[in-house]
């Protein structure tokens, strides 16, 4: 759960036992949980395409492992989506609500029931009536952009919560930590990072949090001067790109090229394309090679 805020969702995929009625055997549970601002009216096609990739990997595991074609079973799933952002989420979650159907034609579009939990909009007791370390860490979510007393308080209710866990549930208590000061880290202003993981220290008795505080923040900052000196490379090598065209083609119009060259995220793409630009009979046939 660590990458959580550092990607615009994350992904929690459980397989877990079920017992129905006069049936036993395993479901997944698929979790994804949306930390997009904005509502994204394909959601419900992300959800099939995910699960279906959790399919396609137990089918090959079953000609990897010769399986017996009569034990060959794809495991039920359980698609839950858990939305953090703040606009209210109108949006129908079926495929059917992003196409233009006759309703001649709606019966052969895949469709699969998928829970849907709003954080924002979901009150503390029912985040935390199973009383499990997520909802409790959700109730801290919801006061992210909270002021600092505000958010002070939905973090030593969770920590004191945590501290009831029982001592083989010391990974989960470590996790939900690492959670607290990821989001801490990221969605807090830096001059309340301090007091607030001093404010989970304090109420921590099972482990030194600002040692692990301190370690993440570390590895922050060196991630984000990795992430600055790929991107100054990336840039320098576009210029180049960009000066040597402009060189042989000194009256074109290069500014599709600049746009295409700077969506492209690959470093050693890039730098290939350097080897392209001083080879290219022309500008047209440049652009081409980029387009396909």
């Amino acid at each position: 759960m660590l990458e959580i805020f550092r990607a615009q969702e994350s992904d929690l995929v459980y397989r877990v036992p079920f017992k129905g009625e006069g049936q036993t055997g395993e479901i997944v549970i698929y979790i994804l949980i949306e930390h997009q601002s904005t509502v994204d009216e394909t959601m419900g096609f992300r959800m099939l395409f995910y699960m279906l990739m959790i399919w396609d990997a137990e089918r090959r595991t079953w000609a990897q492992n010769n399986v017996p074609k009569a034990e060959r079973r794809l495991t039920p799933i359980l698609p839950i989506v858990f939305y953090t952002g703040d606009r209210t989420w109108k949006t129908p979650l079926q495929l059917d609500a992003i196409m233009d159907i006759p309703d001649e034609l709606t019966r052969f579009v895949p469709h699969c029931e998928i829970l849907f939990l709003s954080v924002k909009e979901t009150d503390a007791e029912t985040l935390t009536k199973t009383n499990q370390p997520f909802g409790w860490l959700m109730t801290v979510l919801q006061q992210e952009h909270a002021d600092k007393e505000t958010i002070s308080r939905a973090l030593v209710d969770a920590v004191d919560y945590l501290g009831t866990l029982d001592p083989d549930q010391k990974g989960q208590m470590e996790e939900a930590i690492k959670y607290l000061i990821s989001l801490i880290l990221h969605r807090r202003p830096a001059a309340e990072h301090e007091e607030l993981v001093q404010l989970i220290d304090q109420n921590t008795q099972q482990m030194e949090v600002t040692p692990m505080a301190e370690s993440m923040a570390q590895v922050l900052i060196e991630q984000g001067i990795e992430q600055g000196i790929e991107q100054g490379a990336r840039e320098t090598t576009v210029e180049n790109i960009l000066s040597i065209l402009t060189t042989q083609f000194p009256k074109s119009d290069l500014h599709n090229i600049e746009q295409a060259l700077k969506s492209i995220s690959n470093l050693e793409q890039l730098k290939q394309l350097v080897v392209s630009a001083l080879q290219t009979p022309s500008v047209e046939a440049f652009l081409n090679a980029l387009r396909t």
